[in-house]
């Protein structure tokens, strides 16, 4: 059984990604290994811990997490595949209680900001308190036996820890999507099914130099579908970018590179891999 690390606890969005990219027969799902952050996800890895990772990457409605482009960059464990969540929140309580019941609700920041609407407009008697992770959050309801207070959490954490969903899809913006990169030393794709990249690389500080960049990329056919930029630490007022690139040819994508190379500086490639969407 594939053993794969993911930030967070049981029951979490990053498991439930997990759940999503490794499907297997009811009881052999990938055993869960818990990290308390995203670098601790490399640290499993390399400890042997676990076999691959599931990491978030960015959310549509909170945008990029920096940190983990950053992660991308320095560590060498590449990306070999990727999926999209739609990120369902849920009010969860002990059973035997009704919605009116609950008095204060705990869970993660991100879910706060997500579900804010819903707690200002149909509930402004609850008091939302941020805790750790959504999952932990429903985990210590159960284990604590506590009265009146619900988590927001995933239908998947509610099943997990006996809690009884209140609210259903409470999240502000329904098309709320999560995408999470897989990290899996052990997984092979095949050219053929290979049509997304995700690169980094640094430039000279001269003008036009990222618009020759996408110049050429366009000009060999490159659909760039993400670019972030990031400060260079050490580094005044230098730069080095992220992309995420797809294609329709795997040797028109190596043609782009080829052709970029003698613009770029430190030209890294985070994984090719065949993407979910």
């Amino acid at each position: 059984m594939k053993k794969v690390a993911i930030q967070g606890y049981r029951g979490s969005f990053h498991e439930e990604a997990a759940r999503l990219f490794y499907p297997a027969a009811p009881g052999e799902m990938p055993e869960v290994v818990e990290c308390n952050t995203f670098d601790d996800l490399y640290r499993a890895m390399e400890s042997g811990e676990a076999d691959a990772a599931v990491m978030a990457i960015e959310n549509t409605v909170s945008g990029g997490l920096i940190r983990n482009f950053e992660l991308l960059e320095r560590h060498d464990a590449r990306i070999k595949g990727e999926v999209y969540l739609r990120i369902q929140q849920n009010l969860m309580a002990l059973p035997g209680q009704t919605f009116e019941d609950i008095r204060e609700v705990r869970t993660h920041y991100m879910a706060i900001n997500q579900t804010r609407d819903f707690f200002e407009k149909e509930c402004p008697w609850i008091k939302v308190v941020e805790s750790e992770d959504t999952a932990k959050s429903a985990a210590e309801i159960a284990r604590e036996g506590l009265m009146g207070i619900g988590a927001v959490g995933s239908a998947l954490a509610a099943g997990l820890y006996g809690l009884e969903i209140l609210r259903e899809s409470i999240e502000t913006y329904k098309e709320n999507f999560t995408r999470f990169v897989i990290l899996d030393p052990a997984l092979s794709i095949p050219k053929d099914e290979i049509d997304k990249a995700s690169i980094c690389f640094t430039l000279a500080h001269e003008v036009g130099s990222l618009s020759a960049i996408l110049t050429i990329l366009s000009f060999y056919g490159m659909n760039l579908t993400r670019i972030q930029s990031l400060p260079i630490p050490g580094k005044q007022w230098q730069y080095f970018f992220y992309a995420d690139i797809k294609f329709g040819s795997y040797a028109r994508y190596s043609q782009a590179l080829s052709a970029i190379m003698p613009l770029v500086e430190g030209l890294k490639i985070l994984g090719e891999y065949k993407s979910a969407i």
